[in-house]
């Protein structure tokens, strides 16, 4: 009967500390190691893109013993007590606290779809109207470029002079092609009289700029297009965040009193 009873209190302590067992990845020289642990890292992994998968387990599990064995040999050195050791806790205690209070904000103040929907219409406003496919030569003196324009009536090819005379070597590589643009993002000597011609056509006398002289030759024009807001959804949703982020931490920072 004696027997009997030991046994059955052997059991019952065996099963009370199944749970608490469940709750550590593991016990290095004799400190529990809480699985928690574990848990914190994939979130951490997660959130820098690397989503954790089910066979990454060991792997994380491994990660976490190491820490803690490395941990305890810092401790015993003694080194948790430098104040070198301190004022870095101290920095990290602000970076996580600053970190909550951010996320906080965010949960508290979430985009909505009308904020995502007039970010996009003002954009759709901001760049209306049309583009320009065009190509140039870029030389240093006008002389130069009155050469090019001469060459160019004699039969020569644009591609191939602005290939071997072009001084810009972002587009004189691809035959002086600037690719699709909107005007407003040119210097306004070139794109007034990128405007000006009709499609096919080349200036007939040295545009110059700051960079030179330029021989232009306008290839085509469309209405310029914008992404769907679907497809840019995500994208704003951040910016606008971001903003209002940077507003409450303006706000933050003029209400504070500080001498």
């Amino acid at each position: 009967m004696k027997k009997q009873l030991l046994q059955a209190v052997a059991a019952a302590a065996l099963l009370g500390a199944v749970p608490a067992f469940a709750q550590n990845a593991a016990i290095v020289n004799g400190k529990p190691v809480p699985k928690a642990r574990m848990d914190m890292l994939a979130q951490q992994l997660a959130a820098a893109g690397r989503p954790v998968t089910p066979e990454m387990q060991s792997q994380l599990r491994e990660e976490v013993i190491a820490r803690e064995v490395f941990m305890q040999e810092a401790q015993k050195k003694g080194l948790d007590a430098t104040d070198d050791f301190k004022a870095q806790m101290e920095l990290a205690r602000q970076a996580i606290l600053i970190r909550q209070l951010f996320e906080d904000y965010r949960k508290a103040n979430p985009v909505s779809d009308a904020d995502i929907k007039a970010a996009y219409d003002k954009l759709v406003a901001a760049n209306s109207g049309k583009e320009y496919k065009a190509r140039h030569i870029l030389v240093a003196t006008e002389d130069e470029a009155k050469k090019v324009i001469a060459d160019l009536k004699k039969g020569a090819k644009f591609e191939d002079l602005a290939k071997k005379l072009s001084k810009d070597p972002g587009s004189g590589a691809n035959g002086g092609d600037l690719d699709w643009t909107n005007p407003a993002g040119l210097v306004p000597e070139f794109s007034q009289a990128m405007i000006k011609l009709k499609k096919g056509e080349t200036t007939q006398v040295p545009v110059k700029s700051e960079f030179g002289w330029h021989v232009i030759r306008l290839d085509d024009v469309r209405e310029q297009s914008f992404p769907k807001l679907e497809e840019i959804k995500p994208q704003l949703a951040q910016q606008l965040q971001q903003q209002k982020l940077q507003e409450y931490q303006q706000s933050l920072r003029e209400k504070a009193k500080v001498e």
